[in-house]
C-alpha cells in the first residue's frame, strides 16, 4: 500500500494551538495536503548540570494534555497530528522521506538549545526539503516595532511606550479546514506520563493551578475570567494575590506553551472594553502581556548572555553554592514563613503566584546569595508555565545582573504582612500540606 504523499509539515514546538496560528496559517497556504509532528524530545527529560530534571511531572502532564487536546482541534479541521518520542532532528527527516515533504514549517526560536535543533535538522533534511520558520509568540511583532534588536531599550518602562506609541497588535488569523482525505493513516498513541518516566498523580486540592493544559481550556478559562466573571475588571487589585484560581487570570501556562496566543487575549480584553467597560485592570492584563514580550526582545537582543552567572550587565558578584541552603529552599525549611509556604507550594504543585516568585528569588539570590541561575533552573523544572525567557528574564531582574541595575533586596517580613497580613496563606501551606 503506498504512503500518502504530503506537501507540507508544520513541527509544532511552544504553539499548540489552532486559533491564531501564524505557523500554521502559513504551512496551510498552496497546498491541499498538511501534516503536523510534535516531538517529544527525551532532552526535555533530562538532568541538568545543577541536578535537576528540565521538565518535571507538573508540566510533562500538562504538555500531554495540550497534545491530546491539539491533536483533536487539529483532527476537526482535516490535519493529523503526530506525537512522537525523539529529538526532532531525526525523526522529522524520516517523517519527509515517509511522506515526500517539501517544506517544514516551524515557529522561529533563537536561544541555543532551540538553534542547535534547528542546525542538526537542516543538515539531516534531503536537499529538496525546505525549512520556513517566523516569529509568532509576541504580542507585537518584531517586523513591527520600528527598532532593531540591538535598539531594544535597557529599561522597560522605555520600550512599553515606545511600542505602545508606535506599533499595532495585529489581528489573529484563521486556518482553513482541509477535506478529511487529509488526514493520514497513523494510528500511534500518544506517550503517557509512564512513557516519560513519571508516576500518574492527582492535582493538589489546595492548588492555585487546578486547570488542564490545551487550546480548548485556555479559552474556556478566557471567556469565564472575562465575560462570565468578569475577573478582569478587578484584576489590578487582586494580582498580588496568593490563595485560589481567580487572583489573576492564570493564562501563563497557557501562553507558555503556545496554546492561547497573547493577541488573542489582547483582542479579547479590547471586546471586553468595548462591550463592558474599561479601566486600570483591563489595561493591565496588557501591560502584563508587553513585560513578557519584553523579555523575549531582551532574549534576542542579549543572547546566550541571559543564561550567564553575570547576566546582561557583566555584573560581577559574589556566588555561593551551598548545598545545605539550596536544599532548605527548596523544601520550604528556610528562617522565613512565607519562603517556605511558597516554595511548598512550587513543590506540590508547580505552580506560585507572582508575588511569590519575587519573594523567593530574592531571598535565594540576594539575602543567601546563591547562584541565581541554581535558582532559576529549579523553576525551570517545576512550573508549569516555565518560559525561557520570562524565567531567565525575571531572574536576572532580581539577581541584579538584568534589566533593574538597581541592587534591590526584598525585606521578606514586610512583604508577608502586606499580602498574607492574617497568616493564611501561610498556614495553608505549612500546615496542611499533603506529603
Amino acid at each position: 500500500m503506498q504512503t500518502q504523499q504530503v506537501k507540507h509539515l508544520v513541527w509544532f514546538r511552544n504553539d499548540l494551538r489552532v486559533n491564531d496560528n501564524a505557523v500554521l496559517a502559513n504551512a496551510a497556504k498552496n497546498t491541499e495536503s498538511l501534516l503536523a509532528i510534535y516531538c517529544l524530545d527525551p532532552r526535555h527529560f533530562e538532568t541538568d548540570k545543577f541536578g535537576f530534571k528540565k521538565t518535571e511531572k507538573f508540566r510533562a502532564k500538562f504538555l500531554l494534555e495540550t497534545l491530546e487536546n491539539l491533536q483533536e482541534n487539529l483532527k476537526m479541521h482535516g490535519i493529523s497530528l503526530l506525537v512522537i518520542q525523539g529529538k526532532p532532528e531525526n525523526i522529522i527527516p524520516e517523517i519527509c522521506n515517509t511522506y515526500g515533504v517539501e517544506t517544514v514549517f516551524f515557529q522561529k526560536e533563537w536561544t541555543q538549545e532551540e538553534r542547535n535543533v534547528e542546525t542538526q535538522l537542516s543538515k539531516n533534511l534531503n536537499a529538496s526539503t525546505k525549512l520556513q520558520s517566523v516569529f509568532d509568540q509576541f504580542l507585537y511583532h518584531p517586523h513591527d516595532i520600528g527598532l532593531t534588536f540591538k535598539e531594544i531599550p535597557q529599561v522597560f518602562t522605555v520600550f512599553r511606550k515606545h511600542v505602545e506609541k508606535q506599533s499595532q497588535v495585529r489581528r489573529t488569523v484563521e486556518i482553513p479546514i482541509f477535506s478529511k482525505e487529509n488526514l493520514v493513516n497513523d494510528n500511534r498513541a500518544i506517550p503517557t506520563l509512564r512513557d516519560l518516566g513519571f508516576e500518574e498523580f492527582e492535582t493538589h486540592p489546595n492548588s492555585a493551578f487546578p486547570f488542564k493544559g490545551g487550546e480548548t481550556e485556555a479559552l474556556n478559562r478566557l471567556n469565564n475570567y472575562f465575560f462570565e466573571t468578569k475577573k478582569l475588571g478587578v484584576y489590578k487589585k487582586t494580582r498580588n494575590g496568593l490563595i485560589g484560581t481567580d487572583y489573576s487570570s492564570k493564562f501563563s501556562a497557557w501562553l507558555a506553551n503556545g496554546s492561547i496566543s497573547a493577541r488573542t487575549i489582547y483582542w479579547a480584553i479590547k471586546t471586553f472594553e468595548k462591550e463592558q467597560f474599561k479601566n486600570d485592570s483591563t489595561y493591565w492584563l496588557i501591560f502584563e502581556l508587553i513585560w513578557r514580550d519584553y523579555f523575549k526582545y531582551v532574549s534576542l537582543k542579549h543572547g546566550d548572555d541571559i543564561f550567564k552567572i553575570d547576566g546582561i550587565l557583566n555584573t560581577d558578584y559574589d556566588w555561593y553554592h551551598h548545598e545545605k541552603d539550596i536544599n532548605k529552599w527548596i523544601n520550604g525549611t528556610t528562617a522565613e514563613p512565607f519562603v517556605n509556604a511558597n516554595m511548598l507550594e512550587l513543590k506540590h504543585t508547580g505552580f506560585m503566584s507572582n508575588r511569590g516568585r519575587q519573594n523567593v528569588a530574592s531571598y535565594f539570590a540576594k539575602t543567601l546569595k546563591l547562584d541565581w541561575r541554581i535558582g532559576a533552573a529549579y523553576f525551570e523544572s517545576l512550573l508549569l508555565d516555565y518560559d525561557v525567557h520570562s524565567n531567565y528574564g525575571n531572574w536576572m531582574y532580581v539577581a541584579g545582573v538584568g534589566n533593574d541595575p538597581r541592587d534591590r533586596v526584598f525585606n521578606i517580613q514586610l512583604q508577608a504582612s502586606n499580602y498574607d497580613p492574617n497568616g493564611k496563606y501561610q498556614r495553608l501551606w505549612l500546615q496542611n500540606t499533603l506529603f
